[in-house]
């Protein structure tokens, strides 16, 4: 099935390719400038750390669904081993096997492609076996420290955890806003919580995937238009899953990556942080979230810390 017309008229008016320059491998993520960081480190005001990413573990939020995206699989490769000789200080080290993306987590923008094209107009085979993401890869994101804001859209609909049918809308967007009490600007990191991961956290990771709450096909037009810097929320999917337009596959992801060059979180807890905004009044702070820097990959695992 080909794109439909909804799509590519979605698309046409994201689109950011050559914005920042034809060799551009950012994004969105140009719109952090250093004077967005200076206010970003205004909105501190207790210090209060809140950690974001879920704990890498075996028995992680995947669940085989997604071919080769393995939950961490941990090794010890040295117990207490005098490695100098008997009596000499001795170390234990550990070895991972996971994918990338299979907890907390960035996407990059050559995660998805569509029409045989990359963000930026980059053909999708410069991705290959050996090399990787040759053209914006995870890498190339050397640091992401912005204002954060937390659009809590179940807190503002009332509910502890949305449905599984519902798709976040601009009008969603809007009601979290409101009740964040702050306008989302050019530059910002946007947290979208749906409470889904409340059921992961109860130990149902295949009710967690599916059926999900998550952003609708109409959502890239609103952080569009408020230059977004970059998008995470609670779900596994991001989108909403199965997708509201039956048979578009990822049309969120998309346009999000490829269209807009906005890079995409998911799997993030914001139960400790919805809880915190509520208690302050304050839905804005410091955020933190660096991927690991993993050459050629198309999506690193990230621990992100919001400072209040």
């Amino acid at each position: 099935m080909s794109l439909p017309a909804e799509f590519h008229d979605i698309a046409k008016r994201v689109n950011n390719w050559g914005r920042w320059g034809t060799a551009d491998e950012l994004g969105t993520l140009n719109l952090i400038t250093d004077e967005v960081v200076r206010e970003a480190a205004a909105t501190v005001r207790t210090g209060r750390r809140i950690p974001l990413a879920l704990p890498l573990r075996e028995d992680g939020v995947q669940t085989g669904m997604i071919p080769g995206r393995v939950n961490p699989l941990h090794a010890m490769v040295q117990i207490n081993q005098e490695l100098f000789g008997p009596g000499t200080v001795a170390c234990s080290d550990d070895a991972v096997t996971m994918g990338l993306q299979a907890g907390t987590h960035w996407d990059a923008l050559t995660h998805v492609s569509h029409s045989g094209r990359l963000y930026n107009g980059r053909p999708a085979d410069t991705v290959t076996a050996h090399a990787g993401a040759r053209f914006a890869g995870i890498d190339k994101v050397r640091h992401i420290v912005s204002r954060g804001v937390l659009l809590d859209v179940a807190r503002a609909r009332g509910v502890e955890r949305l449905a599984g049918g519902h798709a976040v809308t601009p009008e969603d967007l809007d009601a979290a806003q409101e009740l964040a009490g702050t306008t989302v600007r050019a530059g910002d990191i946007v947290l979208v919580r749906t409470g889904q991961v409340q059921v992961y956290l109860t130990g149902d990771k295949h009710g967690y995937g599916y059926p999900s709450p998550g952003l609708s096909v109409r959502t890239p037009q609103w952080f569009h238009a408020r230059d977004v810097a970059a998008v995470a929320n609670d779900t596994l999917t991001f989108e909403i899953f199965p997708p509201e337009i039956e048979d578009l596959w990822l049309p969120v992801h998309a346009l999000d990556l490829v269209e807009m060059g906005m890079l995409q979180g998911q799997n993030w807890n914001l139960e400790e942080l919805s809880t915190a905004c509520g208690e302050t009044g304050r839905y804005a702070f410091l955020l933190s979230a660096t991927p690991e820097p993993f050459a050629g990959a198309t999506g690193s695992p990230v621990a992100p810390v919001a400072v209040l």
